[in-house]
């Protein structure tokens, strides 16, 4: 039986975000000089909502824990703000084939998603939290992490931040899902992935990579390079993921199994560190050779390649040095950084590490 009252919420909730999406385009009609047509705006914003409310309406019924269990009574605090996200997109969609906003509205976009990737990591807090994990949450996180990550991108490329190259990534999800409906169609086999914290780790940098390069504050000549250094691994494990779903890599395998876990143990051993090392040395040339920076500079990018190389917080070091590579940098270092460094956000710092709390964090679930 159907749960009325998630319908009459969800009808509130689908006016809600529309009367938000009109309201954002009259104010961009009152003030023309931001450089938004409020008549480009507010069908894209609008499409965008209504994509995310009709997907949570047909799949209303699944708001329960499994489905043989009761349906909650509500769509509940983290479904609501799973639905507020989706919302953010949207009104972040808006921007999607237009002028880049001048003056103070160049922010709009990227904080509006920067707000949307934060909630992304909300939402499942409170769903563990208050005991309301359901079929619904999971669905709508998955879809609406995908629809972020095809629009921002976009904007992205758009605003010339990333090169159109990296739009791959986007695709790949959409590939990978239509890659499976073809083989069920198809009367061919799937098999379930292989377990990997990196698949969850990778997802989230990717959000929250896309969502600050879209700020104004960062040049464009430094997030091209960073969507390189993000994209090839990223792709590697769709690619990977891809072998294993299809069977052309045989999950059930011990050998198989044995191999990964070899090569997981490799790249903490030996390639992560190494990263580590490879961004303190070219720190020390930087610094001792080449003589480029001012003094406060210099002494703040000793003090994080410090913490990056005994493995003290090496992601947040990582992430802060990424920021003073966008400006301080240029020649060769700024890509040899730019690389290593975001490889090293997005893998962690490996073993022989005095303090890895920030790699815990990633890896964790909140609210368990």
């Amino acid at each position: 039986m159907h749960n009325t009252t998630i319908y009459k919420e969800l009808r509130i909730i689908g006016f809600a975000g529309l009367l938000i999406i009109v309201l954002s385009s009259l104010i961009f009609w009152i003030y023309p000089d931001v450089n938004i047509q409020p008549t480009t705006y507010f069908p894209i914003a609008a499409s965008i909502w209504f994509f995310c409310w009709w997907q949570t309406w047909r799949r209303a019924d699944l708001n329960r824990s499994e489905k043989s269990s009761t349906a909650f009574p509500n769509l509940g605090w983290a479904n609501n703000l799973t639905l507020l996200r989706g919302g953010l997109i949207a009104l972040t969609g808006g921007f999607l084939f237009q002028s880049e906003p001048i003056g103070a509205a160049t922010w709009l976009p990227g904080l509006l998603y920067s707000v949307a990737a934060i909630l992304d990591r909300i939402d499942g807090f409170v769903a563990r939290r208050s005991g309301r994990t359901s079929l619904l949450g999971s669905e709508l996180d998955t879809l609406f992490d995908a629809l972020g990550l095809l629009i921002a991108p976009l904007l992205a490329i758009q605003f010339g931040k990333l090169h159109w190259s990296f739009f791959a990534v986007s695709l790949a999800y959409y590939v990978f899902i239509f890659g499976i409906y073809w083989r069920h169609k198809h009367n061919r086999p799937t098999y379930s992935l292989l377990p990997s914290q990196l698949r969850r780790a990778f997802a989230g940098f990717q959000m929250g990579f896309v969502a600050v390069i879209l700020l104004p504050i960062f040049p464009a000549n430094a997030t091209v390079l960073l969507g390189a250094a993000f994209m090839l691994p990223i792709l590697i494990g769709f690619v990977v993921d891809w072998l294993v779903v299809s069977g052309r890599i045989d999950g059930t395998q011990t050998t198989t199994l044995t191999f990964f876990s070899e090569l997981d143990a490799m790249s903490k051993y030996l390639f992560q560190p190494a990263l580590r090392i490879i961004i303190s040395t070219l720190i020390f040339f930087l610094i001792y050779v080449e003589d480029l920076l001012s003094p406060v500079s210099t002494v703040a990018i000793a003090v994080f390649a410090t913490l990056i190389l005994l493995g003290a917080g090496a992601r947040i070091a990582a992430l802060f040095l990424l920021m003073l590579c966008s400006y301080l940098m240029n020649e060769w270092h700024q890509p040899a950084l730019l690389f290593t460094c975001s490889w090293l956000l997005l893998l962690g710092p490996g073993n022989y590490s005095l303090w890895r709390g920030d790699d815990a964090w990633v890896n964790r679930q909140d609210g368990t």
